[in-house]
């Protein structure tokens, strides 16, 4: 088993446990706007009173909050652009630390919006943090990656998406009105990210910078071969791995422009690919459960907001079976059936909701389908979506691929937090056919293009694509694979 091959070190735990603090403090505010939304609308309506002596209309509140929800994926899109400046210049761990700021300073902002009687000064700290989101989720898997060996590279990138839902679950917890989702305390819960921005500074400054960063970027071999000994602490493992990066490094250019990203013909085709599996995992109906789960559940049950915190657990635990078998079934498998299994929790879902009114017994099983749908996402198009690109690209154009699958997919996640509530007040029961068939063109595309990575070398991955004609092959497993 590959787990059993690898030696891991103190060291290089604490590297990936360093780094995953950031999808931590990412999905706790993910999850904590959602139980105490009623509260947060009447402070949005009690300041508009203030200064107009009349309440917003229902139109306007819906309009007002999905601005609030959708603001962080917004801001995320355009810290997205930052992520190659900062991973060339800086290198990989002090990006993440130098982002981190980012995050400390939102908590500050939302926190500080309830005193100043100011809705846009919470929805500025949304925008803040934003920034800092769409810097980190791409960030994260390069360092991870970068310092993982092959056969857990997958499994430790797949840690990300653990972080990202237990800071979802964590954050739900929080938002109950038997928490700090209330009146008094919604302010104070929104700056509890605190602790984990904290923590970070305080374990990843004394973990080494990515070996492939210092000597293919940087052509630093020394310093290279001294933080692979620190993350390895076997001087063979290291010798091998430091042959494999010199070979890669003969391989490629010395550095990409997103014009030659955007040119080079042995990238159009892992372009393609990351732009159709990231769409299908933003756009399959996912996103639109996690952010208004507590209001889809709310007509039809009392306790909508301990239903919401099922999602949440569900939510863990099929990120933790993601982990198990990431580099037992391999990235392609767990996609295809996590795709196939979304569009047929839609299809169901869609089902159901449209005879619901008919045979209102039915409520349960609507329920469980949306437990369904978290898992099939959290089973592969979640976390395989997130590191994916960092494993179809050589080094100089990985930096350029995680930022362009970091605004794929905060891009996604923003339509769909701005666009799905009016779309279920037009579609109605309809809106899960639109994911139903998004996930199925996922699926397809997968099926057709996408390559195992799982145990390969970057270099042998890199490999396949610079000899590749776009034409796809059959291997002995029956899956498509190019040659």
């Amino acid at each position: 088993m590959a787990f059993a091959q690898s030696h891991l070190t103190a060291t290089l735990l604490t590297s990936i446990l360093g780094a995953v603090l950031g999808p931590l403090q990412i999905g706790y505010h993910t999850g904590n706007v959602n139980a105490p939304a009623k509260i947060i609308e009447e402070f949005f309506n009690c300041t508009w009173r203030a200064r107009h002596n009349q309440s917003m209309t229902d139109h306007s509140l819906t309009l007002m909050w999905s601005l609030s929800v959708s603001m962080k994926d917004f801001g995320a899109l355009l810290g997205s652009l930052g992520v190659k400046y900062l991973a060339d210049s800086y290198g990989r761990r002090n990006s993440i630390l130098i982002a981190n700021c980012l995050s400390v300073a939102a908590a500050c902002i939302m926190f500080a919006s309830k005193e100043s009687e100011l809705f846009e000064v919470l929805i500025l700290g949304r925008m803040v943090f934003g920034l800092f989101c769409g810097l980190v989720m791409s960030l994260n898997p390069l360092y991870i990656q970068e310092v993982s060996p092959t056969n857990l590279r997958g499994a430790f990138a797949t840690l990300n998406q653990v972080s990202l839902a237990s800071g979802t679950l964590i954050g739900m917890v929080a938002g109950l009105e038997t928490t700090l989702g209330t009146k008094s305390n919604w302010a104070m819960m929104l700056s509890l990210s605190l602790i984990p921005a904290l923590t970070q500074y305080l374990a990843l400054p004394f973990c080494p910078e990515s070996p492939r960063y210092l000597l293919i970027n940087q052509g630093e071999e020394r310093k290279a071969e001294s933080a692979l000994l620190r993350l390895r602490d076997h001087a063979d493992k290291v010798s091998c791995e430091l042959e494999e990066m010199k070979e890669e490094a003969a391989h490629t250019q010395t550095g990409v422009t997103i014009r030659d990203f955007f040119q080079k013909q042995s990238y159009r085709q892992p372009i393609l690919i990351v732009l159709l599996v990231n769409l299908g995992s933003q756009l399959s109906g996912f996103n639109a459960i996690i952010n208004y789960s507590t209001k889809m559940f709310q007509a039809k049950f009392d306790d909508a907001k301990y239903l919401t915190l099922g999602v949440g657990v569900v939510n863990v635990i099929f990120t933790l079976v993601a982990f198990y078998f990431m580099e037992r079934a391999g990235r392609r498998k767990l996609l295809l059936i996590g795709f196939l299994s979304i569009a047929v929790c839609n299809l169901l879902m869609t089902i159901v909701d449209s005879v619901l009114h008919l045979v209102p017994v039915l409520r349960s099983l609507q329920v469980l389908l949306v437990f369904c749908v978290i898992s099939a996402y959290e089973l592969g198009p979640g976390p395989i979506s997130w590191f994916i690109a960092a494993e179809l690209f050589d080094q100089p154009g990985r930096p350029i691929a995680m930022a362009f699958t970091s605004m794929v997919n905060w891009g996604g996640k923003f339509v769909l937090a701005l666009l799905f509530p009016p779309l279920l007040k037009i579609c109605g029961a309809y809106v899960y056919l639109i994911f139903m068939a998004v996930a199925l063109l996922a699926f397809a595309f997968t099926w057709l293009r996408l390559p195992e990575t799982k145990g390969r070398t970057f270099d042998d991955i890199a490999e396949e694509f610079r000899g590749a004609d776009g034409i796809p092959l059959h291997n002995s497993s029956g899956f498509n694979t190019f040659t």
